[in-house]
C-alpha cells in the first residue's frame, strides 16, 4: 500500500456494472450488508432523502459503482431525468491497522477460508474491533459529497449506499478494498504471512510464574486447552424403563441441546480474544433485532402488560425458554406438544413462536405476541410514507402498531423501534423474515415471502386451533 493509503497493485480500484432494480427484495442480507446500512440510517440527519433514496436505487438508478481506497464513486439518474454524481468516503485502514488484522487472519485458517468463499466472519471483525481496526463502518463514518451540493446525505449518495451494501452481500471484499487493501494483494499478505515462522512475542505484563514465586508457591503447570470440536456428537440411544416412566424422546431431546450449547460455548471459549467478550450469548442476540440486551428486555416489558394479568415472570421465561428449545432442535411431534402444554400453549402457537425466534429471538417473539395496542406516532408517519412508496391504492387496515395490506396478504408490525413483516397463511399471521429499519423494505420482504412460501410453516406440531394468532 503507497504512502498516501492507497491500494497496490491491479485491483486497486474495481469498477462494478449496473444493478438491475431491487423492487421485491431487501437490500442487504447478509450481516455485513446492514451493518453497513446501519451506519448510514443512523448516522444520516435526513430521513427524506434516505427514502428517495432507497427509491432511486430500487429503481435501478445508480450507475457503474466504482469502489478504491477510500471511495466509493457512481452516477445517479432520478426520475425526472437529471444525472448527478454521489461519492461516499471511508477512511482507509493504516498500514500497522493492516499489519495487525492481516496478522489475526492469517493465524485462523478459517478466517482465509471464510473469506475465500466470499464470506466475512464475524470472529474476524470482532477480533479486529478488539484490537483497535474497524472494518465495518460506524454511525457518521460514511461521509457524503454530492454534486446537488448538500452536505447530509441526499437522495443520491443515499441510493450509493443501498446499491452499494447489495454489491457488499456478493463480495465483502469490496469492504476491504474500500478500506485500503484490494483482493489480490490482500490474499498475498495473507499467504506470505501464514507461511512465515512463527515469531517470539515480546513480554505484556508480569509473566504468572513470578508472580507465584513472589508468593511463595510454586507455578503450578497449566493444562493444554481441549481441541476445537467442529459439530455437537450424537445423543446416545435411551432404552425406556420397564415401567414407562421415562420420556426417552424428551430426554434425548435436551441432551442434544445441551450438546449444542456446549459445542458452542467451546467455540467461543478456544476463539482468540475470548476474555473481552461475553460469553454464552444467544446466537440470535444483536442481529437484526434492534434494541440489544435493553431492547430484549424493553419488549419482554411490554408483551407481559399486554397479555395481562396471565402473564408472570416465570411463565413467560418458560415460555422464552420452550421456544428457544424448539427453535434449535427440531424436536419430535410428541416433545413440541410437551412443550407447548407445559406452558398452557397450543402446537400451533408454538409453531408462531419458533417461527418469530429463527428471525429474531426474544424481540420478534415480543412482537409476535404483543404488538401494541396504540400506535406510535413516528410510526405512523413512516408506514404512510411507505405504502406511497408501493403505490397502494387504499390505504392499509391499522391496528395500535399493526398494519395489515388489503387482499395482499402481508402486514407490517411495529416493535422495539423495527418493522417486522409478516404473512398471511392458512387464516393466521406468520412472521415473513427479520427486522428492517424502514417500513418499505420490511413490506417488500413481506411480499417476496407471501409469493414464494409453500408447505407447512415453521417446526413443530400444526394442530387445529380456534383461537386467531
Amino acid at each position: 500500500m503507497s504512502e498516501d493509503g492507497r491500494a497496490m497493485g491491479e485491483d486497486a480500484e474495481v469498477v462494478l456494472a449496473p444493478l438491475p432494480p431491487a423492487r421485491g427484495r431487501s437490500f442487504a442480507d447478509t450481516w455485513w450488508g446492514r451493518a453497513w446500512l446501519s451506519a448510514l440510517e443512523d448516522g444520516a440527519l435526513d430521513g427524506e432523502g434516505l427514502r428517495r433514496g432507497r427509491r432511486h436505487a430500487r429503481a435501478g438508478a445508480v450507475g457503474a459503482v466504482s469502489v478504491r481506497p477510500g471511495r466509493l464513486t457512481s452516477v445517479v439518474r432520478t426520475t425526472g431525468g437529471d444525472a448527478r454524481r454521489a461519492d461516499v468516503l471511508l477512511r482507509p485502514l493504516s498500514e500497522a491497522e493492516w499489519d495487525r488484522l492481516v496478522g489475526m487472519a492469517a493465524r485462523e485458517a478459517g478466517h482465509l477460508a471464510a473469506l475465500l468463499d466470499a464470506e466475512l466472519p464475524p470472529a474476524l471483525v470482532a477480533d479486529a474491533a478488539a484490537a483497535g481496526v474497524e472494518l465495518l463502518p460506524g454511525m457518521g463514518e460514511l461521509e457524503p459529497t454530492c454534486e446537488c451540493g448538500e452536505w447530509d446525505h441526499c437522495a443520491h449518495t443515499a441510493a450509493l449506499c443501498y446499491q452499494t451494501a447489495r454489491l457488499l452481500d456478493a463480495d465483502p471484499f469490496l469492504l476491504l478494498l474500500l478500506r485500503g487493501l484490494g483482493r489480490a494483494e490482500l490474499l498475498a499478505r495473507l499467504r506470505r504471512r501464514s507461511t512465515a515462522p512463527a515469531r517470539a512475542a515480546g513480554p505484556v505484563g508480569v509473566p504468572a510464574a513470578e508472580v507465584y514465586a513472589g508468593a511463595g508457591s510454586a507455578a503450578p503447570e497449566l493444562p493444554a486447552p481441549p481441541p476445537a470440536v467442529a459439530h455437537p456428537g450424537p445423543v446416545p440411544g435411551l432404552v425406556p424403563d420397564d415401567r414407562g416412566e421415562l420420556d426417552v424422546a424428551a430426554l434425548e431431546f435436551l441432551a442434544a441441546d445441551a450438546a449444542r450449547r456446549a459445542c458452542r460455548l467451546l467455540a467461543e471459549a478456544l476463539a482468540p480474544g475470548h476474555e473481552r467478550r461475553p460469553v454464552g450469548a444467544e446466537p440470535w442476540a444483536g442481529t437484526g433485532s434492534g434494541g440489544g440486551e435493553n431492547g430484549r428486555e424493553t419488549a419482554a416489558a411490554g408483551a407481559e402488560r399486554e397479555r395481562g394479568a396471565g402473564s408472570t415472570p416465570a411463565r413467560d421465561a418458560l415460555w422464552r425458554d420452550a421456544v428457544r428449545l424448539a427453535a434449535g432442535g427440531d424436536p419430535p411431534a410428541s416433545v413440541a406438544r410437551r412443550l407447548a402444554a407445559g406452558c398452557e400453549r397450543t402446537g400451533v402457537e408454538l409453531a408462531l413462536a419458533v417461527r418469530a425466534w429463527r428471525v429474531g429471538g426474544a424481540p420478534a417473539l415480543a412482537v409476535l405476541e404483543a404488538p401494541g395496542a396504540r400506535a406510535d406516532p413516528r410510526a405512523l408517519e413512516e408506514v404512510a410514507r411507505a405504502f406511497g412508496e408501493w403505490g397502494e391504492g387504499s390505504p392499509p387496515r391499522a391496528r395500535g402498531n399493526v398494519w395489515t395490506v388489503r387482499g395482499a396478504g402481508v402486514q407490517l408490525r411495529y416493535g422495539n423501534g423495527r418493522w417486522w413483516p409478516y404473512r398471511r397463511e392458512r387464516g393466521r399471521w406468520w412472521p415473513a423474515g427479520p427486522a428492517e429499519s424502514d417500513p418499505a423494505t420490511a413490506l417488500a420482504a413481506a411480499r417476496e415471502e407471501s409469493r414464494t412460501a409453500a408447505g407447512a410453516p415453521g417446526v413443530g406440531p400444526q394442530a387445529s386451533d380456534s383461537k386467531t394468532a
